[in-house]
């Protein structure tokens, strides 16, 4: 049984060190409804801070499954507009948004995949308003996660339904840090080193990084003039810190959206929609998506780079050592906020505009410009491995490891 001390320490930390929630601000939660005591946890301690109002948006999978099950295609073709004028809304209140990411893995298997690939475009479409501030932190946002039965199941499927609930919330608590006797300090300490690394890469400003490993991943990667590394700690354009993900091992930037040559294999499934691609790869020309194979899970694979042109194209190139506290746990999370935090990983899609000089000031022509590329959606996978290597390449010529054998050099 988990102490409920150590919950109310991860409470704490998802608002103080996540959204960084300031006083007489509204507070946005998306939640599954199997989460609702945790949530309601979240609700109580944003108003004790001084919270001006917490509007909880649920969601159901049960329900979800249902509607793609029985409801026909052109139902996923639209979107009702109040969906995203209640974020709007609220956004445009300068409302922080706190989402919980626990959706059974396999949810969808088996679902009709022009449905899902219907249901991935016109939610892209219709939320890129909502998605648009996110990009540029014009708010504070945050993705945390809590155990639901068919996740743990999916990660523990030896144990039984209360051990493995109890065994994802250890694992999350321990990847979180939200286990340790100060959690707040303790990510204090955390975002500082991933400070190191990001000024580190940052005074380099490599031309373009090559990647290798024995999975066959062979892959050179182009960064724009004037890219931006960041990590763990992000600011609101009126100046606002705050920590997207939690947890977090990661220094990210943006790839040129024409800069990416070769082939990279997955390291990890990827959780796309509720569906499992598994054994992946992607060939890439001149930033393109030109191939790309999966063992399973390759229809999901298919919507998801049909999605849009620039879903064509990548978005993000993020470094976390395999060596991690993440990784080291030695569990497949099939969760992306968790899977990517222990291995490096791309974005296929948009392009965070805070990762080049003045981005958020771009406009559409400025940022093709400068190779920055824009889409509706963006959706990480893994491709980090214990030997991996990656070369960085400086303008004049020089070159040095950033990576051996999967670690930081």
């Amino acid at each position: 049984m988990i102490k409920k001390e150590i919950i109310t320490k991860y409470v704490d930390l998802a608002l103080n060190i996540g959204i960084n929630l300031q006083k007489e601000q509204i507070l946005v939660i998306m939640s599954p409804v199997e989460t609702a005591p945790f949530t309601r946890l979240l609700v109580e301690k944003a108003y004790e801070l001084g919270a001006s109002e917490v509007i909880v948006h649920w969601s159901d999978d049960f329900c979800k499954k249902m509607t793609f099950t029985y409801g026909k295609k052109e139902i996923f073709e639209e979107m009702p507009a109040w969906q995203v004028d209640s974020l709007m809304y609220y956004a445009n209140k300068g409302a922080a948004f706190l989402s919980i990411a626990a959706n059974d893995p396999e949810l969808l298997a088996g679902i009709d995949s022009e449905k899902i690939g219907a249901y991935q475009k016109t939610r892209g479409q219709t939320l890129k308003p909502y998605y648009d501030k996110i990009m540029v932190n014009e708010l504070q946002w945050n993705i945390i996660s809590v155990p639901t039965l068919a996740w743990a199941k999916k990660v523990f499927p030896n144990a039984n339904d209360d051990e493995a609930v109890n065994m994802l919330w250890n694992a999350i608590l321990k990847s979180t840090k939200a286990d340790t006797e100060n959690p707040i300090e303790t990510w204090k300490n955390h975002l500082s080193i991933l400070k190191e690394k990001m000024d580190y890469l940052n005074n380099k400003q490599f031309e373009k990084v090559v990647i290798t490993n024995s999975l066959g991943t062979n892959l050179t990667v182009k960064l724009p003039k004037n890219h931006i590394w960041a990590s763990g700690k992000d600011v609101t354009q009126s100046g606002i810190e705050f920590v997207a993900n939690i947890p977090t091992e990661e220094v990210f930037s943006m790839p040129h959206k024409y800069g990416v040559d070769g082939i990279v294999y997955a390291s990890k499934p990827l959780n796309y929609g509720g569906t499992l691609i598994e054994d992946f790869s992607i060939t890439f020309k001149d930033g393109k998506i030109i191939d790309f194979s999966a063992k399973s899970g390759y229809e999901a694979l298919e919507n998801l780079v049909s999605i849009d042109e620039g879903a064509k194209y990548l978005g993000e190139i993020a470094l976390v050592p395999f060596d991690s506290p993440i990784s080291n746990l030695g569990i497949l999370f099939y969760n992306t906020l968790f899977d990517e935090n222990a291995s490096c990983h791309l974005a296929i899609g948009q392009a965070y505009s805070s990762c080049i000089q003045n981005g958020d000031k771009l406009s559409s022509e400025e940022m093709e410009k400068v190779g920055m590329n824009d889409s509706l959606t963006h959706v990480d996978f893994m491709f980090g491995t214990s030997d991996l290597s990656i070369v960085g390449y400086e303008e004049n010529g020089n070159c040095e490891n950033v990576f051996i054998n999967g670690n930081w050099a």
